[in-house]
């Protein structure tokens, strides 16, 4: 296996980010992983979680090559705005969680990562900073030049990615048009293929309305945009199927034929998903030139420098960056 490096981002410095990985740091791994991170930041939180991991600065020019050994971490060094208390926000360090994004994006863009793997960021402490930030996936769109990205959500034995994300729950049957769905779909189909090595991989389509619309009864959106959609992609040659009920799509029935889900809105599909592997899931951006992964949790405030968390779903984004990157 050729060893590759691969760029951890914290997120939120109050959070438990910087105690993942630190935390992961007392295990060694087949991948270099470089935390872009505040060197100050990652001392203070090993002291404060009675973690004695020894931090090794690199840059740009003098990456490592080898996994770090046990109970060290790699850090390139990113100036924090202002001090970091565990549990407690401050805008003046929204610029500081951007430049981590923008650092891993970039060097994933000119070669120097295999992939980027993301701790959580707290959108509205961005927000109160001035500085308009709806989310990783939107700003890793346009840091790469990504017209479209996917959200995906995956764990052992499901994945459930989105035609809408982020939206009111109002605005979601606006977003379902032809070429939305069109276009997720398709990279979904593409990046199952060339990121996860599935040759021909099948999809279960959720409708947007109970009981997928009920023949028009309970909505028309399945009639005049998911079926047809759904036809002209079968007719090249993606192997969709639906649109399916989403209360009976997430049986044993149907999901023991299937590579992943494709549901029309983040709580359509999601909650099923955490329940069956909050903990162990993982959160992939498809479409974005580069890999990307990240937590299937928030900041966890409260948590922050008490050690009782668990890194389990970290280790699942490590793992599906690390295939995803073909290592």
């Amino acid at each position: 296996m050729t060893t590759k490096r691969f760029a951890l981002t914290p997120g939120e410095p109050a959070g438990i980010g910087p105690d993942l990985c630190l935390l992961l740091a007392r295990d060694s791994h087949p991948h270099v992983l470089i935390a872009i991170a505040s060197a100050e930041l990652l001392r203070s939180r090993a002291a404060e979680l009675g973690l004695d991991i020894t931090l090794l600065e690199v840059a740009p020019g003098n990456w490592p090559n080898q996994p770090a050994p046990a109970n060290s971490l790699y850090v390139w060094n990113t100036p924090l705005g202002a001090p970091a208390i565990s549990g407690q926000l401050t805008p003046a360090n929204a610029d500081y969680v951007l430049a981590t994004l923008t650092r891993a994006g970039e060097g994933c863009l000119d070669g120097s990562f295999a992939g980027m793997i993301t701790a959580p960021v707290h959108k509205g402490v961005i927000n109160e900073a001035g500085i308009s930030f709806s989310g990783h996936t939107e700003f890793l769109a346009e840091l790469t030049g990504t017209e479209q990205v996917v959200m995906m959500l995956a764990t052992r034995g499901l994945r459930v990615a989105l035609v809408t994300t982020h939206l009111p729950l109002k605005d979601v049957p606006a977003a379902i048009t032809t070429e939305r769905l069109q276009r997720v779909t398709r990279i979904l189909h593409a990046d199952l293929v060339e990121k996860f090595g599935i040759t021909r991989p099948r999809i279960l389509v959720c409708g947007l309305n109970p009981h997928a619309g009920e023949g028009g009864h309970l909505g028309r959106e399945e009639i005049e945009i998911i079926e047809p959609t759904l036809e002209a992609l079968r007719r090249d040659g993606l192997d969709l199927i639906g649109p399916l009920p989403a209360d009976t799509l997430f049986t044993p029935k149907y999901l023991e034929h299937c590579d992943a889900v494709l549901a029309m809105y983040h709580d359509q599909g999601l909650p099923v998903l955490k329940y069956k592997g909050f903990g162990a899931a993982v959160n992939v951006t498809l479409g974005l030139p580069i890999v990307r992964t990240s937590v299937d949790h928030g900041t966890a405030l409260d948590l922050a420098g008490t050690g009782r968390i668990d890194t389990g779903s970290l280790r699942v984004a490590l793992e599906t960056a690390y295939e995803m990157s073909g290592s």
